[in-house]
């Protein structure tokens, strides 16, 4: 349990602080960061505060879809914005090519760790996730279906309202999956471990 929590609480934060590389690296963003950042610009709210908002608006459409949260999707809503917004505090603004592109892989791999950390931890889905699930459940969508519709959707309403979008989207949607599957199995605490050499024969979840 101890390792779990530790996982969460740092999984997290290391999300929101791998999205607030990508936002400022300049390249283009994931989907819902596009989102994020289009309502931020017309809002003037910051784009990590308006992430936690979204997160909550996404959480509340998982009544109707009759979705369960557990600690591990509150959380998500209270701390990957938080963390995006006190990360574009803090780092200084980059603008030559190689440090912008330095920045964003740090981002993508930060995130991809962040993924396997959380989601390792089992405490429950993040909202955006949780959302895909439910159309699948209630309406039975295939998962790639409502996850591309959802995605699609919010990206192109981002990009209206003046997010980020360009090859940081593309690279971005590209890698993220095969480096989410490479991080899973390392960081899932259901993963069976070996003992000290002399219990090497029994084996338990982590």
């Amino acid at each position: 349990m101890t390792r779990r929590v530790l996982q969460l609480l740092i999984g997290l934060p290391l999300y929101g602080f791998g999205c607030a590389l990508t936002i400022e690296a300049g390249f283009g963003v994931d989907p819902w960061t596009v989102f994020a950042q289009g309502l931020s610009l017309r809002t003037g709210i910051g784009v990590g505060w308006v992430t936690n908002i979204v997160g909550l608006l996404v959480l509340l459409l998982w009544i109707p879809l009759r979705q369960r949260p557990g600690i591990g999707t509150v959380a998500n809503v209270l701390l990957v914005g938080t963390a995006i917004q006190g990360t574009l505090a803090v780092i200084p603004p980059v603008s030559d090519l190689l440090p912008r592109i330095l920045v964003f892989v740090a981002g993508v791999v930060s995130v991809a760790v962040a993924s396997g950390l959380y989601i390792g931890a089992r405490f429950g889905s993040g909202p955006r996730d949780g959302l895909m699930t439910g159309l699948n459940t209630r309406f039975g969508w295939p998962i790639w279906a409502s996850r591309l519709t959802v995605e699609v959707t919010v990206l192109v309403i981002g990009w209206l309202l003046g997010g980020t979008v360009g090859i940081g989207t593309v690279v971005f949607a590209a890698s993220i999956g095969p480096l989410v599957h490479i991080a899973l199995p390392l960081l899932d605490t259901a993963r069976p471990t070996r003992r000290a050499p002399q219990a090497a024969a029994q084996v338990e979840p982590a």
